[in-house]
């Protein structure tokens, strides 16, 4: 920072920037101005001081609402944590703030995390900046949108099946997901702690190289988090990636139509025009990650969510409460059971209700062995998958989404049609390897009348813990497209 913009300028830019769009994008659950313009003031201090600052330092993001900020409203989207403030920071946080970023505020997502539009958020839908009447995506739809619409300059969202990945791609910014165990998930409210993990949005592959530089490492408070990073960005954004071998697997192009198809064929020519050698692979038991996720996912969150029973934190449905509850078809007084039952019938969405009824029957007596552990044999097999893809490729090419952001409404009622947004994403939340979606060449929208050209993400999916090789792959084709 040179001292011609100061930190606490830049972030008031984008705080109004926030107040004038945010009404109808509604990106932003809450709006922490006091934090971030104190935050800003301490870094415009260092650099009045002389003191050399960081990248990230006086730089303002947003945070997912279901990552822990001390003393900051933390719902998840979700009514049963409506009163909740946390009381601690999240370990990504705590790095945040000893790089001196500036944290705008919470940003909208879907109900714990369980959706793909952000429309299943208890206080309202998301829409997408490039066209409102469009889903940002999800279950990380207000981050991806609040970088799409300028309202920060990068962001943090967690990603289970493709969270980070698929609104990226709809909202045209780029989206990364760590290997699992590359960043702590301590401090993020979970889902399903064997496939969530936290990672960064931005509107270039650098930016979110930053971020990811900050935020990822080993944690005493995560026993899954590994001691992995050493390097800076700078070390591996080279721009060169000749003789690298980028695996397609040949059915997930066939599965694509018209615009899509040639959009992932230009990004693979321009990859070959760049000295990369395209090989193909099998990833054959990929048909069964779709199953397989939303057998494990729902068991985990069964788990999990069994926390919100409105006693320990949260909303509390019972004898003393001043609510006026819709329909009034409660009774007075009541037992400890129907506390439980009324606070989470009120407090908890149906996306949510549903996955947690689908998780508890997949874990019950005599549907265990079905269920859930046939899953976890067939996730073993989706792993050996990519170890044997990856013998000959060094990363893997992908869409990120079968399709650009859907219309809001078109899909609310169909959960399955919902679930099949993430087919591309979720393999890599299975077997735990990184995974970064770039913009690729935009497409043309369905609709006759109102047909407009969205964005359209691919994706690259690197060896476990590589994520400089697919930053570096990404990094070269972004430089390369805007030359």
């Amino acid at each position: 920072m040179s001292g011609e913009k100061t930190s606490v300028g830049l972030t008031e830019e984008y705080l109004s920037r926030i107040d004038d769009k945010n009404k109808d994008i509604f990106a932003y659950l809450s709006i922490t101005k006091d934090l971030a313009l104190e935050q800003a003031r301490r870094v415009d201090e260092k650099v009045k001081n002389g003191e050399k600052i960081g990248l990230l330092e006086g730089i303002p993001g947003s945070i997912k609402d279901m990552i822990l900020v001390k003393g900051v409203r933390a719902t998840a989207a979700s009514k049963i944590l409506d009163n909740y403030v946390a009381p601690y920071d999240a370990t990504v946080i705590e790095r945040l703030r000893e790089e001196g970023a500036v944290f705008l505020g919470k940003a909208n997502m879907d109900e714990f995390a369980m959706g793909s539009s952000t429309e299943n958020s208890a206080y309202g839908v998301t829409k997408n900046p490039h066209d409102p009447s469009r889903v940002p995506g999800g279950s990380s739809g207000g981050s991806a949108a609040s970088v799409a619409a300028d309202m920060a300059v990068w962001s943090l969202g967690t990603d289970t099946g493709g969270s980070i990945r698929q609104p990226a791609s709809f909202c045209g910014v780029v989206g990364l997901k760590p290997t699992y165990g590359r960043v702590s998930r301590h401090g993020a409210i979970a889902m399903a702690s064997s496939l969530d993990q936290i990672g960064p949005f931005a509107k270039t592959v650098e930016d979110a190289a930053i971020v990811l530089s900050a935020i990822a490492g080993e944690d005493k408070f995560d026993a899954t988090s590994a001691r992995s990073w050493t390097k800076s960005y700078q070390d591996y954004l080279t721009g060169d990636i000749r003789g690298l071998r980028i695996g397609i697997v040949k059915e997930y192009l066939d599965n694509l139509a018209g615009d899509m198809r040639e959009s992932i064929e230009k990004v693979i020519d321009s990859y070959k025009s760049l000295g990369a050698e395209i090989v193909e692979v099998e990833l054959p038991h990929s048909k069964y990650a779709l199953p397989v996720y939303y057998i494990i996912q729902p068991c985990e969150v069964s788990s999990n969510l069994a926390r919100y029973d409105g006693i320990k934190y949260g909303i509390r449905i019972d004898d003393n409460m001043n609510t006026d509850i819709e329909n009034g078809d409660i009774d007075m007084p009541r037992t400890l059971l129907e506390t439980y039952l009324d606070s989470r019938r009120y407090g908890i969405g149906s996306e949510v209700k549903r996955r947690i009824m689908l998780g508890t029957y997949a874990l019950s007596a005599g549907y265990y062995d079905a269920y859930y552990l046939k899953a976890q044999k067939v996730r073993a097999l989706i792993r050996k998958d990519f170890e044997e893809a990856y013998k000959k490729a060094d990363m893997i090419l992908t869409p990120t989404t079968p399709t650009p952001a859907f219309r809001i409404g078109e899909k609310a009622d169909d959960p399955l049609q919902m679930y099949l947004a993430d087919i591309f994403t979720i393999t890599a939340n299975i077997a735990g390897v990184p995974a970064i979606s770039v913009p690729g060449p935009s497409v043309e929208t369905d609709g006759k009348s109102a047909s407009r050209r969205m964005p359209f993400g691919f994706q690259l999916m690197g060896k476990w813990f590589d994520e400089e090789g697919i930053l570096c792959a990404a990094d070269a084709y972004e430089k390369m497209k805007n030359k």
